[in-house]
C-alpha cells in the first residue's frame, strides 16, 4: 500500500494533522482497497525561514 511523503510549513496543530492523516488513509483504502493499517503518511515540517517561493523566503515579509 502507499507512502504518503508530506511537506508543509509548521504551524499546523495536532488535531489538524490526526484529522489529515485520517483523510488521506480514508481515500486511500476508498481508492485503492486494502486495509488503513497499510497506510504510512510521514509528516515533514518546514520552518518558514527553510522554504522559498518566487526566490523569496517565507519568513520574509510578503506584499
Amino acid at each position: 500500500m502507499p507512502t504518503y511523503h508530506i511537506e508543509m510549513m509548521e504551524g499546523r496543530t495536532v488535531e489538524q494533522k490526526k484529522k489529515l492523516v485520517a483523510e488521506i488513509t480514508r481515500v486511500s483504502v476508498e481508492v485503492l482497497g486494502g486495509s488503513p493499517e497499510s497506510v504510512d503518511i510521514l509528516i515533514t515540517d518546514v520552518k518558514r525561514e527553510n522554504w522559498a517561493t518566487g526566490g523569496k523566503l517565507w519568513s520574509e515579509p510578503r506584499p
